[in-house]
């Protein structure tokens, strides 16, 4: 388990999370990963306005390819409706939900 002072990788969609944007979120995922090794993923979705079934698949692909490389996967700032859709697919058990607005510092 890490705490909010180890390294972090953080990826920040925006907009809309649908199928037009999941390949973009997908390759910011990507590029976060291969930049090096941290103990925790991050996605802030803080600037994501909703999220549709494409999106819900894009944050489950994130989650099975991260889970080799980070201790800890965390959505933080994700907005009331985005938040239901987690609780109701029971990602937020897979995923910690931070209502933070301050997202820990990448590394």
């Amino acid at each position: 388990m890490s705490s909010l002072n180890s390294p972090v990788t953080v990826v920040c969609p925006t907009g809309v999370l649908n199928a037009e944007s999941a390949s973009s979120f997908q390759q910011q995922l990507a590029a976060a990963m291969s930049a090096g090794k941290a103990n925790e993923l991050v996605v802030d979705m803080s600037k994501v306005e909703s999220m549709d079934n494409a999106g819900l698949v894009s944050l489950m692909s994130a989650l099975n390819a991260a889970k080799p490389y980070y201790d800890r996967l965390s959505i933080y700032s994700a907005p009331p409706s985005i938040r239901i859709v987690l609780e109701l697919t029971q990602l937020d058990r897979l995923f910690t939900l931070v209502d933070q607005e301050t997202v820990p510092v990448a590394a």
